[in-house]
């Protein structure tokens, strides 16, 4: 049974870089975002519920093709930012959606702090409200009783925590 781990939180909070090492520290399959290619691919930055829908869908297809014969997969988001994204954007989660955010499949969520500078990016919609997003997430995950860990810092710092988060589970 291949053992995940995602990295969640609001939006230019070093996800991607924290997921990317964390995967070369457990020297597993790493799972990036399905938006972004997604979105590539649809020539357009319009979009609606059943966008985000489809985007949740992909996510979940691409962690269950990478993780096969793994026993980490470290995934860059999860259906969770799906969860939230339609709230935020759209004041909804359809039932469709919520049952497709699986807390229980991750052995832990990294949660990332609003405290690195915001970085612009064409797909990036909150830049103001970070802190408000970081409350939605780590109530989600308080709330599914999902295991957690806050990370913070910046550089090295950030990833130190984020390594002490992963190894102080007995399951590492």
């Amino acid at each position: 049974m291949t053992r995940k781990i995602a990295i969640v939180g609001p939006e230019s909070c070093g996800k991607t870089s924290l997921a990317r090492a964390l995967a070369r520290e457990l020297q597993a399959p790493w799972v990036p975002e399905f938006s972004r290619p997604w979105f590539a691919a649809q020539r357009r930055t319009a979009y609606s519920m059943d966008d985000i829908i489809a985007i949740a869908h992909g996510q979940l297809a691409l962690e269950q093709q990478l993780a096969t014969g793994a026993d980490w997969l470290v995934c860059d988001t999860s259906v969770l930012v799906c969860v939230i994204w339609a709230q935020v954007r759209f004041g909804e989660c359809p039932a469709e959606l919520a049952q497709l955010w699986r807390p229980q499949d991750y052995q832990l969520h990294l949660l990332t702090a609003a405290d690195l500078p915001w970085q612009p990016d064409p797909l990036r919609e909150n830049p103001l409200d970070r802190d408000a997003l970081l409350t939605r997430y780590q109530t989600a995950l308080e709330q599914t009783q999902a295991p957690f860990a806050l990370v913070t810092g910046v550089g090295e710092a950030r990833w130190q925590n984020a390594k002490q988060a992963v190894q102080q589970f007995t399951w590492v």
